[in-house]
């Protein structure tokens, strides 16, 4: 944990920050707690053109402005001015001590009010089991987290307000369908364990070609004789097996994915474009967003270069994740805009409730933009 402090403090120093007066760094380093521990950071840098800026304190649920520098380590528990939890145990009983689960933190800039909430759900621990079965085990597991995730966000403690959630999803794309296209003309062979019988290895071999080895699976191994098809048009044609958000297509939305799989990159700093032969690649980290934040986003139409979504270091080793980022402008008034959009689907809402004679009262018929 030290070179996480010594890299926070080293960038907040820095030259290229100069003009970022202010900043929130959250860091969950208390891995002594089994019971809270998450491993996860978030650090929010606040330009100094920007005057008017608050943060939510969730415990004495107002907006406090935001000033100086401030760093939380340790115990994030006990700070107001987030909200954090990790994942129940039983969520994933294979791994004996998960780090997964999220931080919340609520803003308002100007007019506009929005939750950013920093996530990482569960990975797939064997290749093979991914394989058994479409979906997989592990994409019932996400999806119960997320869907845990979504309704602490949402639920009646806190007035609804737009949000974005990013991180690492550990999102991945239906390993039994993407095995299925990419050894469409392969013949499968299954090597067991000598002592369990179990299923250790999968080796799909060409039919002609002197039977080349097409793929070979393992618990921690997925070997394609060909990388290219991930990355040749930033990976798009497989976008077709990315199919965990679509369970939360009411909940969530993203813009268009136009970079190559962010997972898993070779850490080997001369192969910065190169994927390890441990995981079928997948696009694991993502930004995501409520409508009402979307509408947030959503550029003007004569500004069409101001949103941007992709990925930071496509040539360069950034680790086995490459980061993902999400730059666009929030045009005054948009804070306006949602509030409009609430204002009138109350309207409708009450409309529709009064001529089917409801007796409900107006602030049980609406909830704020989501």
């Amino acid at each position: 944990m030290s070179h996480v402090d010594s890299f926070i403090k080293e960038l907040l120093s820095s030259d290229a920050m100069k003009e970022y007066n202010r900043a929130r760094v959250y860091l969950d380093e208390n891995y002594k707690s089994q019971e809270h521990f998450t491993a996860l950071g978030s650090c929010y840098f606040l330009h100094e053109a920007l005057k008017n800026i608050q943060q939510f304190d969730f415990k004495a649920k107002k907006f406090k402005k935001v000033m100086g520098k401030e760093i939380y380590s340790d115990t994030l528990e006990s700070t107001a001015m987030l909200e954090k939890a990790k994942f129940p145990q039983e969520y994933f009983p294979e791994c004996k001590w998960s780090r997964k689960g999220f931080i919340r933190t609520r803003w308002a800039l100007g007019e506009c009010t929005f939750d950013l909430v920093n996530i990482h759900l569960f990975h797939d621990a064997s290749n093979l089991v991914a394989w058994e079965k479409s979906p997989s085990v592990y994409s019932g597991t996400r999806q119960k987290a997320l869907g845990y995730v979504l309704d602490r966000i949402t639920d009646q403690r806190y007035e609804k307000v737009p949000y974005f959630i990013f991180g690492d999803f550990n999102f991945r794309l239906d390993s039994r369908q993407v095995v299925e296209t990419l050894c469409s003309s392969a013949t499968m062979q299954t090597v067991r364990a000598a002592d369990t019988n179990e299923v250790d290895k999968l080796i799909f071999r060409e039919t002609d070609n002197d039977r080349k080895v097409v793929l070979h699976l393992e618990k921690k191994l997925f070997s394609y004789i060909n990388q290219d098809v991930f990355r040749e048009n930033n990976g798009t044609q497989l976008l077709e097996y990315d199919k965990e958000l679509s369970v939360f297509k009411d909940r969530l939305n993203e813009l268009e994915i136009a970079f190559p799989p962010s997972y898993p990159y070779s850490e080997d700093c001369s192969q910065g474009k190169e994927y390890m032969n441990t995981r079928c690649p997948a696009w694991c980290d993502r930004i995501l967003m409520s409508s009402s934040a979307k509408d947030l986003v959503l550029k003007p139409e004569n500004e069409d270069k101001t949103v941007i979504y992709n990925n930071i270091g496509p040539n360069v080793c950034m680790g086995d994740h490459k980061p993902v980022f999400l730059s666009f402008r929030l045009t005054t008034g948009a804070g306006k805009r949602c509030q409009r959009s609430e204002k009138i689907l109350r309207e409708a809402t009450l409309q529709d409730h009064t001529s089917n004679g409801s007796n409900a009262k107006p602030n049980e018929l609406f909830q704020p933009c989501r």
